[in-house]
């Protein structure tokens, strides 16, 4: 961008120093000259008008690309977010799950034993 502006800014210094030395040197009359001015100050308007349209359209590509590249960075972080969640929330079932299969055989094996010790009471007391 700053190349630009370089450019611009020495085709119109060339400019205006060209329009002087043409004035002193020319050899047409006054209204051929400002004639001839007119139009060249015309081109360069034109020329401007087109090199800022040109830098216009450039910088709206830019950020346009931009906005879609950060939307696309944004949207990746969220589903990676939403990955990690999901990975965590799987990891925490399952291990909630461990916890109640052993509780379930903790539980099995109390009371097998609670049986069983039942069992030799109720044995002794019919032996006795």
């Amino acid at each position: 961008m700053k190349d630009q502006s370089k450019l611009i800014a020495a085709l119109l210094v060339g400019a205006a120093a060209g329009a002087v030395l043409g004035l002193l040197f020319a050899p047409d009359s006054g209204e051929s000259t400002r004639g001839s001015l007119a139009g060249y100050a015309d081109d360069l308007t034109g020329k401007a008008k087109d090199k800022a349209r040109t830098a216009s359209d450039s910088l709206k590509d830019y950020g346009s690309n931009l906005v879609d590249r950060v939307k696309s960075k944004y949207s990746d972080a969220v589903n990676d977010l939403y990955n990690y969640r999901d990975g965590v929330s799987d990891e925490i079932r399952s291990k909630v799950n461990d916890v109640a299969d052993d509780a379930r055989n903790h539980v099995e094996k109390t009371k097998s034993k609670v049986k069983s010790a039942s069992d030799d009471v109720n044995d002794s007391i019919q032996q006795a």
